[in-house]
């Protein structure tokens, strides 16, 4: 499918429900927050304290509400996630000079969108169409009230030390926060009917500059090679760098995002085969599919971390003997 091949006007995924694209990693994420102590607690004393109202009044007080007197071709495109998505209402849409191409959404029960100068720069229709996709996504699955959270958390560490006893809410939320983009990216691909259209705005956004001469087909190439060459001890690394970023790394989202597309299910949910929002949940298959995912990801990468340092063991012994002699010497 190619870009102008757009879905045309009144396509829309009736009362579709998140759960129809959401991915096993976020499932999991959303589960084990359940189990972290207070965090509920914390989460609401934070909104309740007046930090999401003072966020969103920087944001609306550096910015410009757009609508159809106001940028209206980019208002358009914001509209049409939310038709297509089936959600009842579009939350206001603002944007913020800023060199970094980026988007979000603020507010736990009457969010607003805030998108980025720089995005609007790099990103063709199609590309930002999928970008408003992604955060109506978030907004229809209920994430706004972590995410709120965790944005206020983030501006905590940035302008202070944060309190030690929140560290462990940051690093559940930020482990979240991570899983759910995975099933975004979904939603994203699902409302433009082109996954191509979601890749190539993970790579413009990487990249962020000369979009138009990128070839999208050596960055897929990369995704792949990311994701599946190196060692044990380069898997791990790989894995421990991305614990500490608000986003999984784009490479690695291009890789989700095509595994599930090729696996049959965009095209089963595009041609209107999908849970619905009053649909039964399968808790134990969910789960079940859930713990799965994370059991791979975590002992797989420290089995091979540790196959790998078994087989280099006898080299590194005769490196630091070679060391000890030649310090002797």
């Amino acid at each position: 499918m190619t870009s102008s091949d757009a879905p045309v006007k009144g396509y829309q995924l009736k009362d579709i429900s998140p759960r129809a694209w959401q991915h096993p990693a976020d499932r999991a994420a959303t589960a084990a927050l359940a189990s972290v102590p207070y965090l509920d607690k914390v989460v609401r004393m934070l909104i309740q304290l007046g930090y999401e109202r003072a966020l969103r009044q920087a944001s609306l007080g550096a910015s410009v509400r757009l609508g159809e007197q106001q940028l209206p071709d980019v208002w358009s495109d914001h509209v049409f996630a939310y038709s297509t998505l089936d959600i009842a209402s579009t939350p206001p849409l603002y944007v913020m000079q800023t060199p970094e191409p980026n988007a979000f959404a603020i507010g736990a029960k009457n969010p607003i969108v805030v998108v980025q100068s720089e995005l609007l720069q790099l990103l063709d229709a199609p590309q930002r169409r999928a970008v408003f996709a992604h955060e109506a996504a978030h907004i229809l699955a209920d994430h706004q009230l972590y995410r709120t959270a965790l944005l206020i958390l983030l501006r905590l560490t940035a302008a202070a030390r944060m309190p030690l006893p929140l560290m462990p809410v940051r690093t559940a939320l930020l482990e979240w926060y991570r899983a759910t983009e995975l099933s975004c990216d979904r939603a994203a691909a699902l409302v433009t009917r082109d996954p191509l259209a979601v890749c190539r705005t993970l790579m413009s956004i990487t990249a962020g500059t000369m979009v138009d001469e990128l070839d999208l087909d050596a960055f897929m190439t990369q995704s792949m090679d990311y994701a599946e060459r190196g060692n044990g001890i380069e898997r791990l690394t790989r894995l421990l760098l991305d614990l500490g970023l608000t986003h999984p790394l784009p490479v690695r989202r291009t890789r989700e995002l095509m595994l599930w597309v090729r696996s049959g299910e965009f095209d089963r949910i595009v041609g209107g085969d999908y849970v619905k929002r009053d649909d039964p949940v399968s808790v134990r298959a969910e789960s079940g599919e859930a713990v799965s995912f994370y059991s791979d990801r975590f002992k797989d990468a420290f089995r091979d971390a540790g196959e790998t340092i078994g087989q280099g063991g006898q080299q590194l012994a005769d490196w630091l003997r070679k060391a000890k002699d030649d310090i002797g010497s």
